[in-house]
């Protein structure tokens, strides 16, 4: 399925590209996040005529992301949990809650889905996170997790 990218999107394409996408992907991800257009011509044109307005959005979206990545880049957050005797936490660390932890100090909104342990969050220790504020703006910050029994 031909669409036209609406914005950068990582691994895929720039703005106002035209490629080839399959159908699910298109439908399910692309065009439901407003992230694209089906290729028709009369699209083509519309996006033709708002590139460098859409240009300029992403410009000042990759300006924001970073300065949140000024702010978090390498920084160390500390998250308490209940955990068992041999360090395994009672559930695990979510990225939404990775979230509410930067919101909470950093005082940022970032979307859960952007937020990529490098490996699942079970147990008590440093973790390191991967934060895509935007197609080409990458950070890392470190999760470390302590039982709530600790002082």
């Amino acid at each position: 399925m031909k669409v036209i990218l609406l914005e950068n999107v990582r691994n895929v394409g720039s703005i106002g590209e035209i490629i080839d996408v399959k159908r699910g992907f298109a439908r399910n991800f692309l065009i439901s996040e407003k992230k694209a257009l089906f290729a028709s011509k009369e699209n083509i044109k519309e996006v033709e005529k708002i590139k460098q307005e859409l240009s300029k959005k992403d410009q000042d979206r990759k300006k924001e992301a970073k300065l949140i990545d000024e702010k978090i880049k390498n920084k160390e957050y500390i998250i308490k949990k209940l955990s068992t005797e041999n360090n395994e936490l009672y559930g695990s660390v979510k990225p939404t809650e990775i979230s509410k932890v930067l919101e909470h100090f950093e005082k940022v909104e970032i979307n859960p889905s952007l937020i990529q342990p490098s490996k699942e969050i079970k147990s008590i220790g440093n973790f390191d996170v991967i934060i895509n504020l935007h197609p080409d703006v990458q950070t890392q910050i470190v999760i470390k997790t302590i039982s709530e029994e600790e002082k």
